[in-house]
């Protein structure tokens, strides 16, 4: 077993590692490169009866677990959304680690308990979101939509849901738009509304929701002895991140007294940005919202920025309160454990807290500008070029877009092309890329979101993508 004085001496080797891992990052293949089963197999089939060396182990990590690792941190990530961190976010994490502490009340930690309520409170005036909404950081999006739909549940149920469990007569529905996160579609599984009872909502030419056919389909629902209790609206949907019109269904939701509940996973980050407060129009009629600060705001995963505006009903929904959990404090402070899923908590908010202290509200401004503008470029390259389309609009940092030879109108041709195309840029091993469907078409995504991401990296992505096309059958 490893004592305290070889703890020192390994931890200081292994941050030394850490520094170069970012130092050489871009020598390893950003994808990994390894076939299924390759890692298992190089594995031993039972744990070993004796204690082994911290060098032998890290020796095995380098030699046996990096060359299946994608490295998300590496500038050429360019897919699905980043899981970004930093340098302040990671030394945050290995003092939480260090403490290891279980901060599921205000007594088990008090100083996790209030730093979160102040970063949560720091959080809400950079975006610009109302003073009513309450804050508390949740693990995941996912989570934090199933959240909102189970006190949507609760309140139009009068809590009873709780109490008794589902009878026959509740007929709740819940919609979204057909662009919305799957995570809405398992949260209304998980929550026992039913999948048949989520409504996806048609979307408009930039794939975001229709607010007459939501209207539509809530009138049709009420007039079928059906009761719509939630509405979850997108900031960023995941395929080509399009923003629903907010203050639209913000109106229907007052009007037809439905929980709405703002998904803005990735792009809520951009409200640190005066000149995207137009997403928000409509903010004061939301119930909840939710960001990620562990996807664009350089905070390791995870992390998650939850707000609701009626409190009382976030804890009846979840509180309870067993003897071993009872204390004096209660009452007087926030007790976490109340405001979600989980009743074991990490001391998430010192990383968060690490990085708006080091980055600075400026420092976030200027890192999600200078991705926007990347993205920017990408796109004017892509419009001069003729054989290549631009599919949905470049809101933030996603470009969606597919080599389209201006000969070619076959569908089923240009996807294999494109497929082709995507294949072979992950597999020079600089770049990983990935893809979506906008309305049946075959599309690659490149986000250019990676915290340490630069223009270099943006002109080699587009010389690589040219002389691939070369290749293309």
């Amino acid at each position: 077993m490893m004592d305290l004085e070889e703890f020192r001496k390994q931890g200081h080797e292994l941050v030394d590692w850490m520094a170069d891992y970012f130092k050489n990052i871009e020598n390893y293949p950003v994808k990994s490169q390894v076939s299924p089963g390759d890692i298992y197999k190089q594995l031993p089939d039972s744990a070993p009866e004796e204690g082994e060396s911290f060098p032998e182990i890290m020796n095995d990590f380098k030699e046996k677990i990096l060359p299946g690792i994608t490295h998300w941190q590496h500038p050429g990530f360019f897919a699905y959304f980043n899981a970004n961190n930093s340098f302040p976010s990671i030394l945050g994490e290995m003092l939480t680690a260090t403490m290891g502490a279980q901060c599921m009340i205000w007594d088990t930690s008090p100083a996790a308990a209030e730093l979160e309520e102040k970063t949560m409170n720091w959080l809400k005036e950079m975006l610009g979101l109302p003073a009513n909404l309450h804050g508390v950081i949740q693990d995941t999006a996912s989570t934090a939509s199933l959240v909102a739909i189970l006190t949507a549940r609760e309140k139009y149920s009068n809590y009873q849901v709780n109490q008794k469990g589902f009878s026959s007569d509740e007929h709740f529905t819940v919609y979204c738009s057909t662009e919305t996160h799957s995570s809405v579609e398992k949260g209304v599984k998980i929550a026992g509304i039913g999948k048949k009872n989520l409504t996806k909502i048609s979307t408009d030419d930039n794939q975001a929701m229709n607010p007459e056919a939501l209207e539509t389909a809530i009138k049709t629902d009420i007039a079928n002895g059906k009761k719509p209790i939630c509405v979850v609206a997108a900031l960023g949907t995941t395929s080509t991140t399009a923003v629903d019109p907010l203050k639209e269904i913000a109106a229907i939701c007052k009007k037809y007294n439905c929980w709405l509940h703002v998904d803005a996973a990735y792009a809520g980050s951009a409200l640190i940005l005066p000149e995207y407060r137009w997403m928000i129009e409509g903010i004061e009629d939301v119930d909840s919202f939710v960001f990620n600060p562990h996807k664009w705001l350089f905070v390791n995963f995870d992390c998650t920025a939850y707000y609701v505006k009626d409190k009382e009903a976030l804890l009846r929904t979840f509180e309870i309160l067993p003897e071993y959990l009872k204390t004096v404090s209660r009452g007087k402070v926030n007790d976490y454990r109340d405001w979600g899923v989980q009743l074991g908590r990490r001391f998430r908010a010192l990383k968060l807290w690490f990085v708006i202290r080091n980055f600075g509200v400026k420092g976030l401004q200027q890192k999600l500008r200078s991705h926007m503008e990347l993205a920017q470029s990408l796109e004017s390259w892509i419009n001069e070029n003729e054989d290549f389309e631009i599919l949905a609009p470049v809101n933030f940092n996603l470009v969606c877009f597919r080599y389209h030879p201006t000969h070619i109108n076959d569908e089923e041709t240009l996807t294999k092309m494109n497929t082709q195309l995507l294949n072979a840029i992950n597999q020079t091993g600089n770049f990983f890329i990935t893809h979506t469907k906008i309305k049946g078409k075959y599309t690659i995504r490149v986000v250019t979101g990676q915290t340490n991401v630069e223009q270099t990296h943006v002109e080699k992505f587009w010389k690589l993508l040219i002389s691939c096309i070369k290749d293309l059958s």
